[in-house]
């Protein structure tokens, strides 16, 4: 069925296709190197990982910029995987994802029927893992368009996937037989000699796993096998920073400095009394002193995260002691801010209402790595990702940052002892206790997953606005459209841009929920605050978190219609209003009223998709309440009735 048998001469198209693809790349996708993607082909044997592979990507494996500049591959080789959260991207000339019949956002649970004609294997298990396929909406070439399949849930750490793709369609309905590469590598075994014989080898033990599975050669367009990085592949980096910096610290508090303090007059701030200034002093794990914009992680001969000698990062922070707190000592809380903002955010309206209303004091680092100051590092690894691994390298000390402040903040030691934090009998204005919550909005919420699970001292987090996995992410948001400028600029081809967004998701993993989400509620509870239609952090890329994590939807959560799927929420397990309130991870949807957002990779942009909700949830006094009461009780009660929860726009 695959007619194989032309290719076993050295002159056939298969054989010049495997030679033409480029040193060391898959030679089953001759039109791109790197494709199919993520791959094990791009991988070697390493029996001292815990998967039992590396990452091996070659000096010139990695799509160069239009710069011409060659990336090194150094970060990414460290990997001994790909992500659990990684788009799947192959490249079928003609093909129909309708006519096809592909599996769509509105239809994952499509995806696992029999015949589907994408394929996605747990090869440990046997089981098969649900996604969603779609072709690239931004492709300007239709000759060089992706296509892009999404797991619906974060693949297994550490675990082996096989990819199968079948049946395949073009618009006409005419069957897209398979590139003459695939068809020798599927086909008769290839002599010792013959370009692909090493392809076939590597490829086998996937192709007998997915026939185990059903999927038979015939009608088969193309096949392939990955492996998902380790857990602590994935968090390694940052536990190894972490424990060092913790047991450096010992049983003290963190060293601090209070740089000023203001006081509030009620007409003033009828809801903040005062707001404290500060340094916290943190072990330094930046390759340059003081770690400033694009510092990478200093590391020892074995490639493990070390101290720059000597080295101290002064973390500043901000603190909102609410008038509430004079009377009965406040609960402590970290805030995280949004897209490369700052710790100022943290004097935002919305969080001195909570602080107010539920006698929170929140106090704020700037998250380096991915703050302001860090703006033209991003751009500057969107022209040249050899700049990249800065961002979530960065990113790694600014969670250990926030660490230590919250550390400080309910030591009996640290920051409670200092004046600023007493009322004028010297009596504590934070109630230290009881541990300390973690509240993040948008950004905060996309690292503030990762920070959750890594927290010694934070027992809840809610994730406001969130999602996570920001090569999902990036071409679904508006926020992306001044950088997605710079990435056009550096990748024109919106192919290879596919590749580049994956890529930077490996390393990104290190320092955002996406590479800690297998684990987050292992020993954290979260509560997910979402906006339907939200136009800056794609509501799919919380469902696919919400999969992940386990976090149960409270439901009704939208009302009868307002979704396009066939299954709204599928496999996203559900509370009952009447069932609560829930002691676990849960997630609450809050409807504005905005326009359904566009179910192609694109963003909500234009009139069309009427009011952005992003801001809405935080500004709503229910929100908060349902916030307040799970950070300081760990239940997530009913705040909105029996009716769907919804949001007033806010300007």
């Amino acid at each position: 069925a695959l007619c194989a048998a032309a290719v076993l001469v050295p002159d056939s198209p298969a054989a010049r296709a495997a030679v033409e693809s480029g040193p060391g790349c898959d030679p089953l996708a001759p039109v791109e190197c790197l494709l199919p993607f993520p791959n094990d082909w791009y991988t070697r044997p390493d029996p001292a990982t815990d998967t039992g592979r590396r990452v091996s990507f070659g000096a010139t494996t990695l799509p160069h910029a239009a710069t011409g500049r060659p990336v090194d591959p150094t970060a990414w080789n460290r990997s001994d995987g790909f992500s659990p959260g990684s788009t799947l991207i192959a490249h079928v000339p003609g093909l129909d994802p309708a006519a096809t019949g592909t599996a769509p956002l509105t239809d994952i649970g499509r995806s696992l029927a029999p015949d589907a004609p994408v394929v996605l294997l747990d090869t440990r298990t046997g089981e098969r893992w649900p996604y969603w396929a779609e072709a690239d909406a931004n492709a300007t070439d239709p000759a060089r368009r992706a296509l892009l399949i999404h797991p619906a849930r974060n693949l297994r750490d550490g675990h082996h996937y096989a990819v199968a793709l079948r049946h395949l369609e073009d618009g006409a309905g005419h069957p897209i037989p398979a590139a003459a590469p695939f068809a020798a590598v599927a086909g008769k075994p290839l002599p010792a000699g013959h370009p692909l014989h090493t392809r076939q080898q590597r490829l086998r033990p996937a192709l007998r796993a997915l026939h185990r599975a059903g999927v038979r050669t015939e009608g088969l367009y193309l096949a392939w096998d990955f492996t998902v990085a380790s857990t602590r592949g994935l968090t390694g980096d940052l536990h190894t920073i972490r424990d060092d910096a913790f047991r450096r610290l010992g049983g003290r508090s963190p060293a601090f400095t209070v740089t000023g303090v203001t006081d509030f007059t009620a007409d003033q701030d009828p809801r903040i009394a005062r707001e404290v200034t500060g340094r916290i002093g943190v072990p330094g794990y930046l390759d340059l002193p003081g770690g400033p914009p694009g510092s990478v992680l200093h590391r020892g001969p074995d490639g493990l995260p070390r101290r720059l000698p000597r080295s101290t990062q002064s973390a500043t922070f901000r603190c909102e002691i609410p008038r509430a707190a004079f009377r009965t000592p406040s609960h402590p809380a970290l805030y995280g801010h949004g897209l490369l903002g700052r710790s100022s955010e943290v004097g935002a309206g919305n969080v001195k209402a909570m602080a107010a209303e539920h006698d929170f004091t929140f106090c704020a680092t700037d998250w380096i790595g991915m703050a302001e100051e860090d703006i033209p590092v991003v751009l500057g690894a969107l022209a040249d990702p050899n700049l990249f691994p800065a961002v979530p390298e960065r990113t790694e000390q600014g969670m250990l940052n926030a660490l230590f402040l919250a550390r400080a903040l309910i030591h009996p030691d640290g920051l409670t002892t200092d004046a600023a934090f007493r009322d004028a009998r010297g009596r504590p204005l934070v109630d230290i206790r009881h541990g300390i919550g973690y509240d993040g909005n948008s950004q905060g919420g996309i690292l503030g997953g990762a920070l959750v699970a890594a927290s010694p001292d934070i027992r809840r987090g809610v994730l406001g606005v969130t999602g996570m996995n920001y090569g999902l992410l990036l071409n679904r948001s508006v926020d992306f459209a001044p950088f997605q400028q710079v990435l056009d600029a550096s990748y024109p081809d919106k192919l290879r841009q596919q590749i580049v967004l994956q890529l930077f998701q490996m390393v990104w993993d290190r320092g955002e929920t996406d590479g800690y989400a297998g684990h987050l509620t292992d020993r954290h509870q979260v509560l997910m605050h979402i906006a339907y239609g939200d136009h800056q952090v794609a509501n799919a890329a919380a469902e696919v978190e919400a999969r992940t994590i386990g976090a149960r939807l409270i439901t009704p959560a939208l009302a009868p219609g307002r979704s396009p799927d066939t299954v709204p929420y599928w496999g996203i397990g559900t509370v009952a209003a009447g069932q609560l309130p829930y002691r676990g991870s849960a997630m609450t949807v809050w409807d504005s009223g905005t326009p359904t957002p566009p179910l192609t990779n694109t963003p909500p942009a234009g009139p069309q998709y009427g009011h952005d909700p992003h801001a809405d949830p935080r500004n709503s006094s229910a929100t908060r309440q349902q916030k307040a009461t799970f950070l300081t009780t760990g239940r997530v009660i009913n705040v909105c009735g029996t009716t769907p929860c919804t949001a007033a726009p806010t300007s």
